[in-house]
């Protein structure tokens, strides 16, 4: 049965406004800038950097939205009252240098840092497919070939796939011994290893474009026939098969180990940009105190545009206003809002990442002094959103992005941020500082017999830090660091 009711509801809704200005603060200084091109793009109103000094301060000075008032006809389409016109003029009474003078210097402003422009890894790999002897079937063939292969420099496809895939969206017929022959081919294009199928494919491909010598040999051996073994690092089984001195076998793992197992990723004019990390903050110690500067490209300096000034007077002095200038304010008024409310956001998005990272070179204050990171107290967002009196999101949103310079490198904020533990002595202490001990105890091992799990539980505890063998594990991993098997050398 259908009925209809009534309901009542609070319920708590994100404005635009509000979800613009989140966007806003989780910027990084380079989107930030592309950001604001975008917006002086699209609001004509606004305009970027300063304004002529020859304006004569009295242009505009007797321009009040209360003149807009007086027309009758017009007030019912437009309301002009609580528009303040001065707001967005750049010729107020206060000084340019009382906004920017302790946040950033007018030479932060005019950098740039140009990228050269370069060709992607497959557009390089075709070009030198000009250097073979191909005909056109075999060329067709040879980039397709190329274009199947993946970021890493991969062929992740058998070639049945591949000779199916070229009879239906290509149009060229051909056979898997064909294709074999011209994957020899692409095999031949640098960097070498390219175009493999599996590890190890790549890793003879290698191999076979080395200086022949006694260790490369018997690294090309153990790959073909003990890849395996290899893999599983079973030293023994590989000395017994090879009948092998210990010495001959290392310096063949030697060659094996410098290999590159994605041959594609170490292209340099790849696909990927350049990143340049631009510090959204920098923290300088002065006279044994802290000094926290935000980067000057995040205050922009933004008017109202001298034109729309000109408008507004013109709009003004005019006794018979037209319907199309009317249509012109009313544009005008839409821009204004849109251009105040950018403004205002701007200027709340400083002020929100400036009192962010206050509070935290404030609750990291030692480290920051001395740069040591045994000194990096537990810190998680709520910390600092107590602090500071903002949402935890809003913390989150700073940290995630933004850079800060300080005297011991350039790092992410959110580096700082750990959870904590307490040591033998009741001591609370963070996270970091333990998995600094244990990669530091796991690289002074000995790597013959690397420590198990549970023996670098034990000796954390012996350090003073009782922590279980799974926390252990999540560590290492979290530091990119293998199991004790795979970290044995011979």
């Amino acid at each position: 049965m259908l009925k209809h009711s009534l309901q009542f509801k609070l319920s708590q809704k994100l404005s635009p406004q509000q979800i613009q200005l989140m966007k806003l603060i989780q910027l990084p200084t380079q989107a930030f800038e592309q950001r604001l091109e975008e917006e002086l793009v699209e609001n004509p109103a606004l305009e970027n950097g300063k304004e002529e000094e020859e304006k004569n301060e009295d242009d505009f000075s007797d321009i009040s939205t209360d003149d807009f008032d007086n027309d009758d006809d017009y007030n019912e389409q437009i309301e002009t009252g609580d528009i303040n016109i001065d707001e967005y003029l750049s010729n107020d009474e206060t000084p340019d240098y009382k906004y920017q003078a302790n946040n950033f210097s007018d030479d932060d402003e005019d950098r740039s840092m140009p990228l050269a422009a370069g060709i992607s890894f497959h557009q390089d790999l075709i070009n030198q497919l000009n250097t073979f002897i191909l005909n056109d079937n075999e060329r067709n063939i040879a980039e397709f070939l190329v274009g199947s292969i993946d970021d890493m420099g991969y062929i992740r496809r058998t070639v049945q796939d591949m000779v199916d895939d070229m009879a239906f969206t290509q149009g060229l017929y051909t056979d898997e011994k064909t294709v074999e022959r011209i994957l020899l081919v692409v095999q031949e294009l640098e960097p070498s290893g390219v175009a493999a199928r599996d590890l190890q494919e790549c890793l003879l491909l290698q191999l076979k474009h080395k200086t022949p010598s006694e260790s490369v040999d018997l690294a090309t051996k153990i790959i073909e026939d003990q890849f395996d073994a290899f893999t599983k690092k079973h030293y023994e089984k590989l000395l017994q098969k090879f009948d092998a001195s210990k010495d001959q076998l290392r310096k063949a793992i030697d060659e094996i180990e410098r290999l590159n197992p994605k041959p594609g990723g170490a292209y340099d004019g790849n696909q990927k940009m350049t990143e340049h990390i631009v510090p959204d903050f920098t923290i300088r110690i002065v006279d044994g105190e802290l000094e926290l500067t935000l980067n000057g490209r995040n205050a922009p300096e933004l008017h109202v545009s001298k034109d729309y000034q000109d408008m507004l007077k013109t709009y003004k002095d005019t006794s018979n206003k037209s319907n199309s200038q009317k249509d012109a304010v009313q544009f005008i008024k839409q821009k204004l809002d849109s251009a105040k409310w950018f403004i205002d956001a701007i200027k709340q998005r400083s002020e929100t990442l400036y009192v962010t990272m206050n509070a935290i070179i404030h609750y990291q204050k030692e480290y920051f002094l001395d740069g040591e990171e045994s000194n990096l107290r537990p810190m998680i967002l709520k910390d600092i959103a107590d602090l500071v009196g903002l949402d935890i999101s809003t913390i989150s949103r700073v940290a995630n992005s933004k850079y800060v310079d300080t005297p011991y490198g350039t790092k992410l904020i959110k580096e700082y941020f750990s959870e904590s533990m307490t040591n033998d002595q009741g001591e609370e202490v963070s996270t970091i500082e333990i998995k600094n001990i244990l990669q530091q105890v796991i690289a002074d091992e000995d790597k013959k017999k690397p420590l198990p799990d549970d023996k670098l539980a034990e000796l954390l505890l012996e350090k003073g830090y009782p922590i279980a063998r799974r926390t252990i594990a999540k560590y290492r991993e979290l530091l990119d660091i293998p199991v004790a098997r795979l970290r044995k050398k011979i």
